[in-house]
């Protein structure tokens, strides 16, 4: 299928997910056609075009990057599983080689997109107790800072002549529909939203709304290249978060889930519990800079508008 020559193009690699549905819905009501790359694609009565893609090689998906207004890449195995050599293998080299696949196919194609705006993670920075880091701030030496690492590094080695090229480090994104937030609820509505583990972890939010808008800003703002925290202004420790869930949910105190708990839930639910226990307390100073304003810059009003009885 091809698109109409008049409309503002772009092309979400690894789109059918979470974050990949809602910025297409965003996209679409800003008139932009577009295409999602999946491993299955099928037909669509929203207005979203999706061809198919492996996620690592290129194929003839590659005529819709061609002079396009912009390529987003989501693509990527999810971190929400035990973090086992063999999986820690396959997270890694499903962004390594989505990111690669796209470097290939600029390479055939003329012109190749305006923009590539890259999802990253602020797992980049490891577990890092208190220290506030900016996009300055040094990586970090856990197993997912070495997946962030090698996947930052496989974007910043490309060369795309041409193709101004933005990093998103994102956060713990809130969102009724997918994403961490929903587990979280539904602990806490059945009393289970206390701290985890110390609850001194800190947890760098943003509201799935004003990640949207970061994206629409990094594809459409020409001023805007490089990494940037994708996270809200005002993160908060793991305890202050529940405290402020339990309130938006109207639930009492619950008490902390100690770490032995934590771990074995995360063994039951066969995900990986240093992603509930480690975190990092990110500023999203670049956007700040550029003059970036946020819908939701305070939790309680975030969870109140995702929950809002």
């Amino acid at each position: 299928m091809e698109l109409p020559a008049n409309k503002k193009r772009v092309v979400l690699a690894g789109g059918r997910g979470f974050l990949g549905q809602s910025l297409a819905r965003e996209l679409l009501a800003r008139n932009y056609e577009v295409v999602v790359l999946t491993r299955s694609p099928g037909e669509r009565g929203d207005g979203v075009i999706e061809a198919e893609w492996s996620g690592a090689h290129i194929g003839e998906w590659i005529k819709f990057l061609k002079d396009a207004d912009g390529v987003v890449n989501l693509a990527g195995h999810t971190i929400n599983c035990p973090h086992t050599p063999e999986n820690i293998l396959e997270i890694t080299a499903s962004r390594v080689n989505s990111v690669r696949a796209i470097a290939g196919a600029c390479d055939h194609i003329a012109p190749p997109p305006r923009v590539w705006v890259q999802a990253g993670a602020i797992g980049f920075y490891g577990n890092r107790g208190d220290s506030l880091c900016d996009e300055g701030a040094p990586h970090g030496e856990d197993k997912l800072a070495g997946i962030c690492l090698q996947w930052e590094n496989a974007f910043n080695s490309v060369v795309v002549p041409g193709t101004r090229r933005v990093l998103l480090r994102i956060g713990f994104v809130l969102g009724r529909n997918g994403g961490a937030l929903p587990l979280l609820a539904r602990l806490t509505r059945w009393f289970m939203g206390g701290a985890i583990g110390s609850g001194k972890q800190y947890m760098s939010w943003v509201h799935l709304a004003d990640l949207n808008r970061m994206f629409v800003e990094a594809i459409e703002r020409t001023d805007l290249s490089g990494a940037f925290n994708a996270t809200a202004p005002n993160p908060v420790t793991n305890e202050e978060f529940m405290g402020q869930l339990r309130r938006a949910l109207h639930r009492p105190w619950s008490p902390p889930a100690p770490v032995w708990a934590v771990r074995l839930g995360s063994w039951l639910m066969r995900t990986e519990p240093s992603l509930a226990l480690s975190g990092c307390r990110c500023a999203p100073k670049r956007f700040l800079q550029a003059g970036f304003r946020f819908q939701f810059p305070e939790l309680g009003a975030a969870l109140r508008n995702i929950y809002p009885h």
